[in-house]
């Protein structure tokens, strides 16, 4: 009876840790480019009671005796299926359609990836205006170099075409480009990025190497940019419900179970001759 005390623990933290999953799916329902995860598990070791071996008379048994000793979280997956396009008053936000990432700067200096597209015209410390998100983070092209507007031309006349390219309307209607695209990547495994804050991801070794739509000679299909848009959380709330219930239950479910071992124990303790 103690194995379906500790048995049942860890399905009570397992369920646990699912909740929280779907607590922050829902509490990020609205967060722009926000990809739903859910919870994964697994089952631990089985502990041998009997073995496969043979009846008295000397026959085989088909099976021996296992139980299990509970469960734990295996992983916790992004769901990467793309979000409804939401139309934008801000002119410099796009909305990546296709498996593409946008890639920006982090305060460390290191690259991170983003399908956050809701990004603005800022000021760096030299007084030029460069491309970056809301967090402030430069959004890099396909040079891996910082996306500069030149002197002189307004934000919000810059324009993006399908693949990136940026460009500007000059005084008599024509548009110039900066001869700067704005770089997309995408990955053999999404699912393998490592969750950063602030809409971000990081490359690991389950990912793979980030993959440059522009220059790659792998047979992929790219990522267009819609100007004007941002990708909304792919979460259905609906379906987090239903999730969330089923998770309770389960939690309750194992909660019973050690209601009912403590009852067991409780009985052999007072067991009388």
């Amino acid at each position: 009876m103690m194995r379906s005390l500790w048995t049942a623990a860890t399905g009570m933290k397992a369920q646990q840790t699912g909740v929280d999953t779907i607590s922050n799916n829902i509490a990020n329902v609205n967060t722009t480019a926000y990809k739903s995860q859910s919870t994964q598990f697994k089952n631990l070791l089985y502990q041998t009671l009997q073995t496969v071996t043979t009846s008295a008379n000397g026959d085989p048994k088909p099976t021996g005796a296992q139980v299990g000793l509970g469960t734990r979280v295996a992983s916790t997956n992004a769901s990467f299926k793309q979000g409804a396009m939401k139309a934008s008053d801000n002119p410099s936000a796009l909305c990546i359609e296709g498996s593409g990432f946008l890639a920006v700067r982090g305060a460390d200096g290191g690259t991170y990836y983003t399908r956050d597209g809701d990004l603005f015209w800022t000021i760096n410390n030299t007084g030029g205006r460069e491309l970056a998100n809301s967090s402030g983070n430069p959004v890099l092209d396909t040079e891996g170099n910082v996306i500069v507007l030149p002197e002189g031309a307004s934000a919000d006349t810059v324009v993006y075409d399908d693949e990136g390219l940026v460009s500007f309307k000059n005084p008599d209607g024509t548009y110039t480009s900066t001869e700067q695209r704005i770089a997309l990547f995408q990955f053999a495994n999404p699912t393998g990025l490592e969750k950063e804050s602030g809409n971000l991801y990081s490359a690991t070794e389950s990912s793979g190497a980030p993959i440059n739509e522009q220059t790659t000679d792998l047979a992929i299909i790219r990522s267009s940019i819609r100007q004007g848009y941002t990708e909304m959380s792919n979460v259905n709330v609906a379906d987090e419900m239903v999730n969330l219930i089923i998770t309770q239950r389960a939690y309750e479910l194992n909660s019973k179970a050690i209601t009912t071992s403590d009852s067991m124990l409780d009985t052999a303790n007072n067991l009388r001759r």
